[in-house]
């Protein structure tokens, strides 16, 4: 499971010109599943995540999400998980389908929200517009297998 988070000063998701999910302050997460990825995967991911320290507090990555009363905008997308070694079009073939991914996707959301964290989503499948005002910038790629971190050149991931 590969997932882009981005520190946020506020962030929302249009879909069909209406606003599905927004936040304020908090963490804008593209959320990528892979074929291979399980629900320790998911569940790792959001557990990383509640925990990540990335606000200011007496150093500049301080204070962790519950903190400072940030919030998750959680996103589906499939794209993290492209393939760009070969030609010149990503090729999309170790993206988990959507009878996989949707559920893996959403028990990040639930396992999010499962520690008190505010969580907004976006619409799984849909075209979606998003809108963001990323703070620093700071933008992380955090990525898991077999329900552990890994890093980020990590052959075997």
């Amino acid at each position: 499971m590969i997932t882009l988070v981005q520190r946020v000063r506020w962030a929302r998701v249009i879909v069909e010109q209406a606003d599905v999910g927004s936040i304020e302050h908090g963490v804008l997460l593209f959320v990528g599943v892979e074929q291979r990825d399980t629900e320790a995967d998911a569940d790792a991911t959001a557990r990383k995540i509640a925990n990540m320290r990335l606000f200011a507090g007496r150093t500049p990555m301080d204070l962790c999400l519950q903190e400072v009363g940030g919030g998750c905008l959680v996103v589906s997308q499939f794209t993290l998980a492209a393939e760009l070694r070969h030609g010149n079009r990503p090729d999309f073939g170790a993206a988990a389908g959507p009878a996989v991914a949707e559920p893996l996707y959403e028990r990040v959301a639930s396992a999010l929200a499962a520690t008190g964290l505010t969580v907004r989503k976006g619409r799984f499948g849909a075209s979606m517009q998003v809108e963001l005002c990323n703070d620093g910038p700071v933008s992380l790629v955090l990525t898991v297998r077999g329900g552990k971190v890994v890093p980020r050149n990590d052959p075997a991931s």
